[in-house]
């Protein structure tokens, strides 16, 4: 098992910037991609970002690439997910997850075994 808790969302203005964590606790954290994934309500959950199990891997949504960096510290159990230049388009839930797989496993939502209870970010324009 491995538990999963984000924090870090709020209420931000058109423009601004949030930087959501995630903190594991469980199984060995780095035999893992991590992911964020967002969801609205009426909507299905969508990928956001992932990274690799060391790190080297990172790959965005088209949406988000050029303003979300995601990163992780293996020493400290925990991704973030940087989020620059954000737009009201960006309000959601945001969820981190966990996923033992690997490649095209990492861009959707069933190739993860763990997520957290989710954080919302909301942004206003």
């Amino acid at each position: 098992q491995v538990q999963l808790v984000e924090s870090g969302g709020g209420l931000v203005q058109a423009g601004g910037s949030l930087r959501l964590s995630c903190a594991a606790s469980g199984r060995t954290f780095s035999n893992y991609g991590m992911g964020w994934f967002r969801q609205v309500p009426g909507k299905e959950r969508e990928f956001v970002a992932v990274i690799g199990w060391s790190g080297g891997s990172r790959y965005y949504a088209e949406s988000v690439k050029g303003r979300f960096t995601i990163s992780r510290v293996n020493a400290k159990n925990t991704v973030y997910l940087q989020m620059n230049s954000l737009k009201p388009e960006d309000t959601a839930v945001y969820y981190c997850a966990a996923s033992p797989g690997s490649g095209a496993a990492w861009l959707g939502s069933w190739g993860y075994d763990y997520w957290g209870q989710g954080t919302q970010v909301t942004v206003s324009s």
